[in-house]
């Protein structure tokens, strides 16, 4: 109801009143139309909580309405629906005086949070009840770092408040304050305003909306990979549409070079192919700028409600706001065009994969609590939210030729993990041990997993322009690392695969640069699933194996005996001896199917074996080597003996 109806109806109830019974209040004259408690402007609309209600005539309420009163009703009241006309009627009275308390209010709120020696609200018009929240509220924005961060925790821990208290920090709180909110466990989704109403994005022209921002961007300067992106899926969208006016749908000249299945709805594919693009745009700050001044931020979340069904074009578009708000000067576009309060809602979520890439954007945002930035492919496993539990060091996650940052680590399918209806009970099944297992009994530790693309074969590489070798990686990963501050504490890594490759030739770099020496000396131990320190079988296959019809560069540096993996594992083992590194090395006993026809030995024993170190045979294959079934299987307990014997001194410390 609006406040100008209420008022007629208190008006006409008035005029026609008898005299005040027993059991009815009573209020002669009053100036104030509305006293208020709390008010923010926000745009044409105020948004306010109302105790009593008085006209310039008595009044007359019953007891139980001016209970309810005191609850604390809401009134959201849109200005620009009153009628400008109506100069001297009711609605004109009600104007005056709610502007009248507005100014009030405003004045009280600045006088609280402009005077740092006000302890008490003895000169403002607060009720005592209010105080929690205004003292909070002033706090958060401290000048002292230690008592700011105390105060949203806090605010985090409320579980007493009533809902119009939410709602005043959600109005009044700053971009730091709201963004540690929504990276405090269980924080209430109350203190967050819903995202801007945006209109709806229809299904039929939402590729057509993604194709314009992707073309906007800039397509000069940029590496081969991401102008092979853009141009390809500006020419596939392009013949999507025409094919959808068309009514026949074609993958036109190019074709779709990773498209992984035609049963998918075209529209959605070329969409991912879109995104795709764009994410490697927003790894460049000036094309972030451009995305903020062409809409993107909010086309991007109108496709990303659009999409509730669709987890992969999701996670690609909190992808891109990770990358964005890896500039700072951004995080104020990112804040008032809704994401904040999307990412504390993702963070809600039972799916460790939201979680995580929600985590990485809010961390980025999160500039009052965290001096490290996560780039593209870098996920901060534990901890996710904020906590007062210190970190003493770092375990990172380096997966393998194939394998991705969070389905490497999952743990390995059974009949009865299948068979069963699998509960949240992370403790029995998991599909990411190391923030499930490792960060309970760990809880000191930064766990770290890092993503990158590999392909097996050149025919299906996501960018074929792009020729990776493990040299160009490791830099490529080193830089990134960096930027995460990886290298400041003592640091476990784990690999599997091609991924100790990486890890070998990463520490070799980085003993070569002062800067990043540090990784060097504070690494502690190095764990190898099954890593081809000799080379593998697998590149001999290539010709054999339908997949491997043009083996890509990653599959060619692992071919067995091969001079550069020579190279590496001498380079490596003199660093090992001098560095005095501890390292454990997991080998496969058990051949792995590659593809339908052939299975293989892909990692035999001498080859995962390092020369140094303890070597662990385990009856699994390739895949599943870094897989353990449960948590108290050995292949998990013997990985965390090993971290917890290699950290010893720096976790008691």
């Amino acid at each position: 109801m609006s406040l100008a109806a209420y008022c007629i109806i208190c008006y006409r109830r008035i005029r026609t009143s008898t005299p005040p019974p027993k059991n009815r209040t009573y209020w002669g004259d009053r100036r104030n139309i509305i006293k208020l408690t709390g008010s923010l402007i926000l745009g044409g609309s105020i948004f306010f909580t109302y105790e009593v209600l008085a006209l310039k005539k008595s009044l007359t309420l019953h007891t139980e309405v001016v209970e309810k009163e005191k609850m604390k009703s809401y009134i959201y009241m849109n200005m620009g629906s009153l009628d400008e006309r109506d100069k001297y009627g009711l609605t004109h009275l009600a104007r005056k005086e709610i502007h009248k308390a507005v100014r009030t209010i405003l004045i009280a709120s600045a006088r609280l949070f402009q005077n740092p020696f006000a302890d008490t609200f003895s000169s403002v018009d607060v009720e005592d009840h209010e105080c929690p929240v205004w003292l909070l509220l002033r706090r958060s924005r401290s000048e002292d770092h230690e008592d700011r961060l105390q105060a949203v925790q806090d605010l985090a821990e409320a579980r007493h408040w009533q809902d119009y208290q939410y709602r005043i920090i959600a109005q009044a709180g700053d971009l730091r304050t709201l963004v540690g909110l929504a990276r405090s466990k269980n924080s209430d989704l109350r203190f967050f305003l819903p995202p801007p109403r945006l209109p709806a994005l229809k299904e039929d022209s939402c590729l057509e909306e993604l194709r314009q921002l992707l073309s906007s961007l800039p397509q000069t300067e940029l590496d081969e990979c991401i102008q092979n992106f853009t141009s390809l899926a500006l020419s596939e969208s392009s013949q999507s549409l025409a094919a959808q006016k068309g009514g026949l749908w074609c993958f036109g000249g190019n074709g779709l070079p990773y498209a992984e299945s035609f049963g998918e709805m075209p529209s959605v594919t070329v969409e991912m192919f879109c995104l795709e693009a764009i994410i490697k745009h927003s790894e460049i700050p000036a094309h972030c700028d451009k995305l903020v001044t062409n809409g993107g931020l909010q086309l991007l979340q109108r496709l990303y409600r659009m999409h509730q069904d669709c987890p992969q074009v999701r996670r690609s578009i909190v992808r891109i706001i990770g990358n964005m708000a890896l500039n700072e000067h951004l995080h104020g576009a990112i804040a008032r065009s809704g994401w904040v309060s999307l990412m504390a809602e993702a963070m809600k979520s039972s799916h460790i994969i939201d979680v995580s890439h929600a985590a990485r954007a809010l961390a980025n945002l999160d500039r009052d609590s965290v001096r490290e930035k996560y780039p593209d492919g870098v996920y901060i496993l534990h901890p996710q939210f904020r906590t007062s539990q210190p970190i003493k060091a770092d375990v990172l996650f380096i997966h393998g030729l194939m394998g991705a940052a969070f389905k490497t680590w999952r743990q390995q399918d059974s009949e009865q993990n299948l068979t069963e209806t699998l509960s949240e009970d992370e403790a029995r099944y998991t599909t990411c041990w190391p923030k499930s297992w490792l960060a309970k009994d760990c809880p000191a530790l930064r766990i770290i997993s890092v993503g990158y693309d590999t392909s097996l074969s050149d025919w299906r590489a996501r960018c074929p322009m792009e020729r990776k070798s493990i040299a160009f990686r490791s830099n490529e990963l080193l830089q990134k690392l960096r930027a995460a501050g990886v290298g400041e504490r003592p640091v476990i890594w784990v690999s599997h695969s091609m991924g100790g490759l990486l890890v070998k030739k990463m520490l070799l770099e980085a003993s070569k640069k002062p800067e990043l020496n540090g990784l060097v000396s504070n690494t502690r131990g190095v764990i190898f699933y099954s890593v081809p320190h000799r080379g593998s079988h697998l590149a001999e296959y290539s010709v054999n194996v339908r997949y491997l019809l043009f083996p890509s560069l990653e599959v060619k540096e692992l071919s067995k005996d091969s001079p550069e993996l020579k190279i590496l594992q001498d380079d490596f083992l003199e660093l090992a001896k001098g560095q005095k590194f501890q390292v454990l090395n997991f080998v496969e006993t058990l051949p792995t199917y590659i593809g339908s026809m052939i299975k293989l030995h892909v990692v035999p024993t001498e080859s995962a074996d390092l020369g140094l170190g303890d070597l662990v045979s385990v009856d699994v294959n390739h895949l599943d080597i870094c897989k353990p079934k449960k948590k108290d299987a050995f292949l998990y307990q013997r990985t965390l003996q090993f971290i917890r014997e290699m950290l010893a001194k720096d976790l008691e410390n």
